[in-house]
């Protein structure tokens, strides 16, 4: 195969990222490939605070602004100490969100406008994106409904369905606009039928990369 691969896994509340990262887990050890597993916020020392700060009730009244660009500190230092050394040392690494979420929850949930995200995308990470995404996909009403049973829920889980709708549409709209990276699994299927889509999906990776 080629050099390190990116790989992120997205979705909205309740679309099973953590039990499906599991299992591409499993699929990249059958291939014997050595990597690195990791999650956004969070990732390192410092991003596992900031994610306390963004996820926690002591700031529930944090400015859209701020909670934007907390993320992208955390991202900064998530990709100094973690993505790219990994990626430099040829470990390939799988992430539960990257800046697809930012999109989707300070881009479509908040409303803030997606070209100052790009701003942000571009300075902190320069040219280092995702070699592929899975975007588990599932109507708002079964996420919630899931993530309710799993947890008590965190500042964001606590949002209206009115932004969980926004979230679910722009991460659909950016998996439109790059269908090539945005794959995305109908996560409202059983357990075993997402995996199938998720194997489909991988073994496709797998193939393209033996190709070139």
């Amino acid at each position: 195969m080629t050099k390190a691969q990116f790989i992120t896994l997205e979705g909205s509340e309740g679309v099973g990222k953590t039990t499906n990262l599991e299992y591409i887990e499993s699929l990249l050890r059958d291939k014997a490939i050595d990597y690195v597993v990791t999650r956004e916020p969070g990732g390192t020392d410092l991003g596992e605070q900031l994610r306390e700060l963004l996820l926690g009730h002591q700031h529930t009244g944090m400015a859209d602004d701020t909670e934007l660009l907390m993320m992208f500190a955390a991202r900064a230092e998530h990709l100094d100490k973690v993505i790219k050394p990994a990626l430099a040392r040829g470990q390939w690494v799988l992430c539960d969100r990257f800046t697809d979420a930012t999109y989707a929850y300070q881009g479509g949930g908040r409303g803030i406008d997606p070209l100052r995200i790009k701003i942000l995308e571009d300075y902190v990470q320069g040219d280092c994106r995702p070699d592929l995404t899975l975007l588990l996909d599932a109507p708002i009403e079964i996420g919630r409904e899931r993530a309710g049973k799993r947890s008590a829920p965190d500042r964001f889980e606590k949002e209206q369905a009115a932004f969980f709708n926004k979230v679910r549409a722009a991460y659909l709209q950016r998996a439109s606009d790059d269908s090539k990276r945005i794959k995305v699994i109908d996560a409202s299927l059983e357990l075993d039928a997402v995996k199938l889509q998720i194997d489909h999906q991988m073994q496709s990776f797998f193939n393209h990369l033996n190709s070139n």
